[in-house]
């Protein structure tokens, strides 16, 4: 199993709404993807309850079968159009991508 995780931090304004309203945009986006790409075996995403100096904003869990399934997942058109829409908000990206063997 492949766990693919994302943490963002974003702009403080950003396509005419405030940080608060693009988190809930992005995590809405995020979720509908559950419903469109197959690939996806598990999926979370957080807005982040407490500001600190070095937190993330938003934060994406996601499962995948493989490689070969994260890899559709990533060029999947639904999750290409919610990435351009992050590209937008975002300040920063980090991403952890592991397989857990069983």
């Amino acid at each position: 199993m492949i766990k693919h995780i994302v943490l963002w931090r974003l702009k403080d304004h950003a396509m005419g709404a405030s940080k608060k309203e693009n988190a809930q945009k992005l995590k809405s986006l995020l979720e509908a993807l559950r419903d469109t790409i197959k690939e996806i075996k598990y999926l979370e995403v957080g807005i982040n309850a407490k500001v600190l100096p070095h937190t993330a904003d938003v934060a994406l869990y996601s499962e995948f079968a493989s490689w070969d399934a994260l890899a559709a997942y990533q060029q999947h058109p639904a999750h290409l159009k919610v990435a351009g829409f992050v590209q937008e908000i975002r300040l920063e990206r980090h991403v952890v991508d592991y397989e857990i063997m069983s």
